[in-house]
C-alpha cells in the first residue's frame, strides 16, 4: 500500500524567518517588504549561501573583509542580483577593499574610519550608503559611538561625503532589547534618518515591531556556528 505524500513540504529555515517578519510587521501595523533580511552568511561556505539564492534571498551579510574577498567574487560573478553588506567592525585600513566590494556599511563607528572612507569613495568613485553604529548599551566590549557622540559624527560623516542612510546598533546580551531599540528609534528620528538596522537571531521579531529596516540573521537561518 503506497504511503500518502504530505501535501506540503517542511517550510524552510528562510520561509520560516520571513514569515516571522511578516508577522511582526503586521502587528506593528507595517509592510513586511520594508525590512530588509540581511543573511549574515560569516564563516559559511559558499555551498550554504548558493541555498538561499536558489530560494531567492539576495541580501546577505559578512563581518570581515577578508572573509568576502575570499568568497564573494565568484559568487557575485554568477549572481548579478546579489548585495553583500558589511556588518562587523571595519579598520580604516581596509576602507578602500570595504568601498570596493560592499554595496552597504553598517559600522560607521569613529572620526578615523569616515576620513578613511570619504577618501575611498573619492578615489573609486564609488558611493556606498552606510550606517552609523550606536554603543546603545554602553558597552566597553563594543564598537560603536557613545550615544552622546551620534550628532558629532554623523555631522563628520556628511562632511566627508558618506550617504548615511541611518543607525546601527547590538543591545547588550540576555536583557530585554526593546528598549535599546527605541533608543535607537528615537536618536534616528532625532537626527532626520529613517533607516534602523537592528534586531538577530533572537530579537529579531522585536527589532521589527519597532521599526527595523534592517535585521541581520544568521544563525536561524544557517543554524548554530
Amino acid at each position: 500500500m503506497e504511503q500518502a505524500v504530505p501535501s506540503s513540504a517542511p517550510a524552510s529555515p528562510l520561509e520560516q524567518v520571513r514569515a516571522r517578519i511578516a508577522a511582526a510587521a503586521r502587528i506593528a501595523g507595517r509592510k513586511a517588504e520594508d525590512v530588509t533580511l540581511v543573511a549574515v552568511s560569516k564563516t559559511k561556505p559558499a555551498e550554504a549561501i548558493l541555498g538561499l539564492i536558489a530560494q531567492g534571498q539576495t541580501v546577505f551579510g559578512e563581518n570581515r573583509v577578508q572573509e568576502a574577498q575570499a568568497k564573494w567574487p565568484e559568487i557575485r560573478a554568477a549572481h548579478a542580483e546579489v548585495q553583500l553588506h558589511l556588518v562587523g567592525q571595519l579598520q580604516s585600513n581596509k576602507a578602500e577593499d570595504a568601498v570596493a566590494l560592499f554595496d552597504c556599511i553598517h559600522s560607521v563607528d569613529r572620526a578615523s574610519l569616515v576620513t578613511a572612507l570619504g577618501k575611498a569613495q573619492e578615489k573609486l568613485g564609488r558611493k556606498v550608503p552606510c550606517f552609523v553604529q550606536v554603543n546603545i548599551g554602553a558597552e566597553e566590549q563594543k564598537g560603536g559611538c557613545a550615544v552622546s557622540e551620534v550628532p558629532v559624527l554623523l555631522a563628520l560623516a556628511r562632511e566627508a561625503g558618506l550617504q548615511i542612510v541611518g543607525l546601527m546598533c547590538v543591545p547588550p546580551a540576555s536583557i530585554e532589547a526593546a528598549p535599546f531599540f527605541a533608543l535607537l528609534d528615537k536618536l534616528a528620528d532625532d537626527n532626520g534618518l529613517s533607516g534602523l538596522s537592528m534586531g538577530m537571531s533572537d530579537d529579531f521579531e522585536t527589532a521589527v515591531q519597532l521599526g527595523a529596516s534592517h535585521v541581520r540573521i544568521g544563525s536561524a537561518l544557517f543554524g548554530e556556528r
